[in-house]
C-alpha cells in the first residue's frame, strides 16, 4: 500500500508526507509542470501539463488497496474501479455509495457555468479542516494495518 497525492491545487500535501512518514508508508506526490514539489520523505512525478495528465498518470501506476488524496471526483471514480481507497482534502472518503452523486452534482455544476451561470467558490481553508483530515487519514492507515 502506499498513498499517492493529486498535488496541483492540493492544500493538504504537508500533512499527507508528514502522516505518511509518521505510518512508514510510501508516498508519492504527482503533479504537472506547473507546480514543483520537493518533500522530504516522499517521491515526486512531474508530468506534462495538461487536461488531466495527472490524473491519467496516477491511475495508470495505481495497485490495489493504495490511498489516494484527490479533490477530483472524476479521478476518484477510476481510483474506485482500480480497488484504490480514495478521499478529499477533508477527510471524506469517496466510496460507492457517494460517488455517483457526487459526479452528478459535477455535472450539473459545469452545465450551468457552461451557460453563463456563476456559483459560489469554496471558503477559506480551517485549521480545523486540516485536523479532521488528518485524523480521517489516521483512521485509514490504522484500519488498513
Amino acid at each position: 500500500m502506499r498513498v499517492l497525492i493529486d498535488a496541483d491545487g492540493c492544500p493538504v500535501v504537508d500533512i499527507t508526507v508528514a502522516v505518511a512518514k509518521e505510518f512508514d508508508i510510501k508516498c508519492i506526490i504527482l503533479c504537472d509542470t506547473s507546480h514543483v514539489f520537493d518533500k522530504a520523505g516522499s517521491d515526486t512525478i512531474t508530468v506534462s501539463k495538461g487536461s488531466d495528465s495527472v490524473d491519467f498518470a496516477l491511475v495508470n501506476m495505481l495497485e490495489k488497496g493504495d490511498i489516494v488524496i484527490t479533490q477530483d471526483y472524476g479521478l476518484a471514480a477510476m481510483c474506485l474501479a482500480r480497488g484504490a481507497k480514495p478521499m478529499n482534502q477533508n477527510g471524506m472518503v469517496y466510496d460507492d455509495n457517494n460517488i455517483e452523486a457526487l459526479l452528478l452534482a459535477r455535472h450539473t455544476a459545469r452545465k450551468i457555468r457552461n451557460a453563463g451561470g456563476r456559483l459560489k467558490g469554496n471558503a477559506k481553508r480551517t485549521a480545523a479542516q486540516d485536523t479532521l483530515f488528518k485524523e480521517k487519514l489516521k483512521e485509514m492507515l490504522t484500519a488498513t494495518f
